[in-house]
């Protein structure tokens, strides 16, 4: 069983203030380029979205970042429009029926995840952290675990240890166990982690290995 953890403990950022500032600074030239880089394909996945005819391409939803401040993430739209249909939030599943045809693959290839590059390029998110979740699920994990009040010392991330190894966080358990992984990368992050984990993401997505 679960144990409800205590803030009885302190968790240390593992990077110091010089090394933030460098990550933030390699945040922005790297969004930079990304976006330049990689304005073909927005163009390529924005038309096909268009032409899927079924609503808006850029798919926008209030997230929890640095400091515990809410923000928009970005993302090329996958699923239909009313996914959600209930009013009840619920997690991605990794075979979603509310997939779209061009959304699954998207998916699939992570490309969806490309407008995110305006997030980090704006200080929402970095390329390397703890992946933002909703309130909604904050609480809930919050009920379990409250040392999630650590992971408000970092900046979201488009990529995480978490995001490459524990998989799609479809169930509570798995929620837990990203939570601990990434508490665990805050204790020991630096610099040279974070050029560790970017490679085994792009190593991952140019082989086609699923995450």
């Amino acid at each position: 069983m679960i144990q409800q953890a205590t803030l009885d403990r302190t968790i240390t950022d593992g990077m110091n203030s010089a090394e933030r500032f460098v990550k933030r600074l390699f945040d922005i030239v790297a969004a930079l380029i990304g976006i330049i880089v990689l304005s073909p394909v927005f163009l390529i996945v924005y038309i096909k979205l268009k032409l899927q005819a079924d609503g808006p391409t850029i798919f926008r939803q209030e997230r929890i970042g640095y400091h515990g401040k809410p923000f928009d993430i970005l993302k090329f739209r996958t699923m239909v429009v009313e996914s959600e249909s209930n009013g009840t939030p619920q997690l991605a599943q990794k075979c979603d029926n509310r997939l779209t045809p061009v959304g699954k693959f998207l998916r699939e290839h992570h490309l969806d995840e490309l407008p995110q590059l305006f997030n980090v390029l704006r200080g929402d998110m970095s390329f390397v952290g703890p992946r933002p979740e909703r309130k909604y699920f904050i609480d809930k994990i919050m009920e379990q675990n409250s040392d999630y009040q650590y992971i408000y010392q970092m900046r979201p991330g488009t990529t995480s240890l978490a995001t490459l190894y524990n998989g799609y966080t479809d169930t509570m358990e798995k929620m837990l166990i990203r939570l601990q992984m990434d508490l665990d990368y805050l204790q020991k992050r630096s610099l040279w982690l974070d050029l560790k984990i970017m490679f085994i993401t792009a190593k991952f997505m140019f082989f086609g290995k699923k995450f």
